[in-house]
């Protein structure tokens, strides 16, 4: 197996541990809602410290539930990883062009039958 495979191998098990883990230990049984977002954790903290706070601003958009704001965050996350993995693909085939182009250069510099068209050979 090549190293670059143990590596991703490792790295999947990190995450789906990370994923599970907390379910498994029944972390956040103790709550109402026990995996809401950290905005909801700091709107309850500021309300039980100081209930008479007014916000500074309102949201431009209230989705209607908690779900779809969820669904809503989860796209905005797809189109972020969607983006990135756009930009290092692009960068990646770049380069893998960029070495295509020097290895075709210095491969037709060199004389002989590497260098010669196909004509030339026959």
């Amino acid at each position: 197996m090549k190293r670059n495979t143990k590596i991703n191998l490792v790295l999947l098990l990190l995450v789906a541990a990370l994923a599970v883990l907390p379910l498994a230990l029944g972390l956040g049984d103790h709550k109402k809602e026990p995996f809401t977002g950290a905005d909801a954790e700091a709107e309850t903290a500021i309300t039980e410290l100081k209930p008479d706070y007014e916000p500074w601003f309102s949201p431009l958009y209230e989705p209607p539930s908690g779900e779809i704001e969820s669904a809503l965050f989860a796209l905005q996350a797809a189109l972020g990883a969607g983006v990135l993995a756009y930009y290092f693909g692009l960068r990646r085939g770049r380069r893998q062009g960029e070495q295509r182009a020097l290895e075709r250069e210095s491969g037709s510099a060199l004389p002989g039958a590497a260098g010669k068209s196909a004509a030339e050979r026959d």
